[in-house]
């Protein structure tokens, strides 16, 4: 058992969802380490061809076709920054999605994340900012977890102590995955809603519009045909079909891959290793344009295997290992 696989049990252990559980089990399969050495090991070949050419440097001879070594780098650059792209889904899958639900205050927030956790979790009242503090839990939905927020309504307001619960409602949606934004037609209009979706717009943010209350009367068709332009769902928070329809839309929009079938990577010691490695890489691929020396592009080459290395223990320090195996609690 590899370093790699050696953490891949401590994540067993802690896995606290069917998604993360089958991750865990796939790392400890020795896929991803397979994977790294594979490439190691192509490395490792070029490496030595070129400390040959040092050792002939007098006789002007070239072991390590560099055409052949272009094609490699690149295909290790590609074979990187899958893995390196594969961390958002594998941090989904260990650590779990976080969602902000924001809205005006009465939009229904509270009852919505009672009514997803099925248990009176937030306090639920008539009166505009009740709720002035974070509210978070967990729920699995499908094998996936998902950690709801519910907010401070948004609103102008003098009040102090909610002012300062709006203020950290943005801070949480900055730190969000999904946005659910909650809004009752009879209740808002256009122009709030796209304020408020500009403010807190951001590339790596998905945004739900979601209409709640459809049970009543709407006076506000309107407003209903121009937000159908947005990804855009209406519930009723008293309707199981309702919950059961948002759950479904939340899994839709998590972009997770099969664990089964892919390698993916969810520990951020690998993620920031993998990082380095493909950097070394890139300096590699660009001396190799630049006809620079065997011994400038061998240096490269050796950062590259050593940040691979480090992922499944082959090269590693005392402060790596002790923090590694402190997550295992020995003795109970």
């Amino acid at each position: 058992m590899d370093l790699n696989q050696a953490e891949a049990v401590a994540d067993l252990i802690a896995s606290e969802n069917d998604g993360s559980h089958k991750l865990a089990m796939q790392q400890m399969k020795s896929g991803f380490s397979e994977d790294l050495k594979k490439l190691r090991a192509e490395l490792l070949h070029f490496s030595s061809m070129i400390e040959l050419e040092l050792d002939f440097s007098q006789e002007d001879v070239e072991f390590a076709e560099r055409n052949e070594f272009k094609k490699l780098t690149n295909k290790i650059i590609l074979e990187l920054g899958n893995l390196i792209d594969s961390f958002k889904s594998g941090n989904v899958l260990k650590n779990g999605i976080s969602v902000a639900i924001a809205g005006k205050p009465n939009a229904g927030k509270s009852s919505l994340l009672n009514k997803l956790l099925n248990e009176e979790k937030a306090i639920v009242s008539d009166i505009p900012g009740t709720t002035r503090d974070s509210i978070e839990d967990s729920l699995t939905i499908e094998g996936i977890k998902f950690r709801f927020i519910d907010t401070a309504g948004l609103r102008e307001t003098k009040d102090i102590i909610e002012s300062k619960g709006i203020e950290k409602t943005k801070e949480k949606i900055n730190k969000a995955r999904i946005l659910l934004y909650l809004f009752d037609s009879n209740d808002t209009n256009l122009e709030e809603i796209n304020n408020d979706l500009n403010a807190f717009k951001r590339k790596d943010l998905h945004i739900i519009l979601v209409r709640n209350k459809i049970d009543l009367d709407n006076n506000n068709p309107k407003l209903i045909s121009e937000l159908e332009k947005f990804d855009l769902i209406q519930i009723s928070v008293n309707n199981s079909d309702s919950i059961l329809k948002l759950k479904t839309k939340l899994i839709s929009e998590v972009n997770i891959l099969n664990p089964y079938t892919n390698t993916i990577v969810s520990n951020s010691r690998h993620y920031e290793a993998l990082i380095n490695a493909l950097e070394a890489i890139k300096d590699v691929n660009k001396g190799i344009e630049l006809n620079i020396s065997g011994d400038l592009l061998s240096v490269d080459i050796r950062k590259s295997i050593q940040n691979l290395a480090e992922i499944t223990g082959e090269i590693t320090n005392d402060d790596v290992l002790g923090n590694i195996f402190a997550n295992f609690c020995i003795g109970k």
